[in-house]
């Protein structure tokens, strides 16, 4: 994940830096650093990437780097 996939990804949720920050327990500045892109360490970027995940993201890599919101089950 880099600091445009995680832009994005929030905007997905239509979350903030501060919600996601909660989710991933870590704080709203380090989020803030990694949207920056600032180098974090690599746990705590991952931190944030499960809690991306687990609200429902996929991640895309490749020559197009991305996200995407999962469907919710019906």
């Amino acid at each position: 994940m880099n600091a445009v996939q995680c832009r994005m990804a929030r905007a997905a949720l239509q979350v903030g830096i501060r919600d996601i920050a909660k989710m991933a327990k870590v704080a709203p500045g380090t989020v803030s650093q990694l949207e920056a892109g600032e180098e974090l360490k690599a746990r705590t970027t991952e931190a944030i990437q499960l809690a991306f995940e687990k609200a429902g993201i996929v991640f895309t890599n490749g020559d197009e780097p991305g996200v995407k919101l999962r469907r919710k089950k019906r």
